[in-house]
């Protein structure tokens, strides 16, 4: 481990997100170690971080720690410090509590608390403070999601020789439901110290551009925000995406595929399996999905012998109440239905309250034949293009909300209103009888799409936009284009 941060003040490429990339392993003997959090963000930045000499800069997850700066497995880790009520108030507070359920329609109502806005602002300065020191000078700095936004402009206070990107990973709400936000204008001005900020739709670099010229006042055209300093910010969609071949190449994996076999006939050998994997959250859906999958059963449309649902809800949040309110919903509804048309030694719906790893995801991936994924709202949803990279057998089906991100993308997919039960039970069971060539004509093009728009590309087209003078784009091998 390396300590002092002075190791880490020459960091020509800085990433600053709210988590750091690892997670702490405690062994049997009690000694910790880490170990690389499984993502596609750390596996795109990576090889940048590893060129450039750079840092990354986030909390360790552990209220209440100061930790010095160390490196892991070559990569540089800056870690910041969080209290315990930084984490009520900052995270679970003004992040969760008020900026998600705003930015994901309103779905649930967000609440307002000016101790929440102060502890943000608090953390935010913390972070900026850290990368201020770390930043080598004119170097790259790429700030991460939504637990950060005010980060760009305190950065280039401190700073004004860094490039400064910034990325927002959920949706960006229309200005009818910003402006509900007290601290709208703020939020704003945060983000317009970035030169560049990258949203996954147009539509939500739309909102932003229009949010900034009738709450700042500045003169706007097109994705160019014009400040009176001289200064352009560019605001611009840059839909992300995942590791495309890692997953394909796990899901060939041998083991991988006998688990797969081995799921399938835990569950009784089905015709078909439909399988949801979402954050236990209430904006992915699941009370809709659910309903509408045992209304097929009920009605007979579907035999509880040929197919079964199999949902995964992997625990969020477990400390906030609508979140443990939503998992006792979600648990009783499966109950239900169970009781209703399971028979002993096999039930309609599986659910499983648990986090597994990318391994197991991609035996699931190989093992269902419907994928439903039906969030009320999203910014991308990358378990669709994970589910996809793992059919090089151009088999199976996506059930895909209209209102996750990644549906202007995956246009092959079964597209659905997620509020539309019967419209959703209509698209299901067209994906559950769809026949082997129907299956193929739509993921052939699903897979086309994920596997030439990768995280490798998003990130190298981020940051040739953000500074093309240091950063060159990547060239495709001739056999991949």
């Amino acid at each position: 481990m390396a300590s002092g941060s002075e190791k880490f003040g020459n960091a020509e490429f800085v990433v600053i997100a709210n988590r750091l990339p690892v997670d702490r392993v405690t062994s049997p003997d009690g000694t910790t170690t880490w170990r690389t959090s499984p993502g596609g963000l750390v596996t795109a930045l990576e090889p940048v971080m590893r060129r450039k000499g750079g840092a990354w800069i986030g909390w360790h997850g552990a209220p209440d720690e100061k930790l010095r700066p160390f490196t892991h497995q070559g990569l540089k880790l800056v870690p910041v410090h969080l209290s315990e009520s930084e984490v009520v108030e900052y995270y679970e507070g003004f992040s969760n509590g008020t900026l998600w359920p705003l930015y994901h329609d309103v779905i649930a109502p967000p609440a307002f608390h000016r101790e929440w806005w102060d502890a943000y602002v608090t953390v935010n300065r913390r972070f900026a403070e850290r990368a201020a020191k770390v930043a080598a000078e004119g170097a790259i700095v790429w700030v991460q999601d939504y637990q950060l936004q005010l980060v760009p402009a305190m950065l280039r206070e401190l700073r004004p020789d860094v490039k400064i990107g910034f990325f927002l990973h959920i949706p960006f709400p229309p200005t009818e439901l910003f402006q509900q936000l007290p601290w709208r204008r703020e939020i704003l001005e945060g983000l317009l110290g970035a030169d560049l900020v990258g949203f996954q739709l147009n539509g939500a670099a739309g909102n932003f551009i229009r949010l900034v010229r009738q709450r700042v006042g500045h003169k706007t055209h097109r994705d160019s925000v014009y400040l009176p300093d001289g200064r352009v910010v560019r605001a611009k969609a840059y839909p992300i995406s995942i590791d495309a071949r890692g997953f394909e190449e796990l899901s060939r994996d041998p083991a991988v595929v006998a688990r797969a076999a081995e799921i399938r006939e835990s569950l009784g050998n089905p015709t078909t399996i439909v399988l949801g994997i979402d954050r236990l959250d209430y904006t992915k859906g699941l009370r809709q999905r659910i309903r509408a999958f045992g209304e097929l059963i009920t009605a007979g449309s579907v035999h509880p012998d040929d197919a079964v649902f199999v949902q995964v809800a992997t625990p969020s949040r477990e400390r906030v109440d609508q979140y443990r309110l939503l998992r006792d919903d979600v648990e009783r509804l499966v109950g239900r239905i169970n009781g209703d048309v399971g028979r002993i030694g096999r039930q309609a719906i599986t659910y499983l309250h648990a986090s597994y790893p990318r391994e197991e995801m991609a035996a699931l991936y190989r093992a269902a034949d419907v994928m439903v994924v039906t969030p009320l709202r999203d910014g991308m949803n990358l378990v669709a293009k994970e589910y996809i990279a793992c059919r090089y057998d151009e088999r199976g089906s996506l059930v895909l909300s209209e209102f996750a991100g990644a549906a202007g993308e995956l246009k092959q997919a079964y597209l659905v209103n997620p509020y539309d039960i019967n419209g959703m039970k209509h698209a299901m069971l067209e994906a559950i009888k769809a026949g082997p060539k129907e299956q193929g004509r739509r993921m052939k093009a699903l897979r086309k799409q994920v596997m030439e728009n990768d995280i490798d590309q998003w990130a190298n087209d981020f940051l040739v936009e953000l500074a093309p003078e240091t950063h060159t784009k990547r060239m495709r091998p001739s056999h991949e284009r």
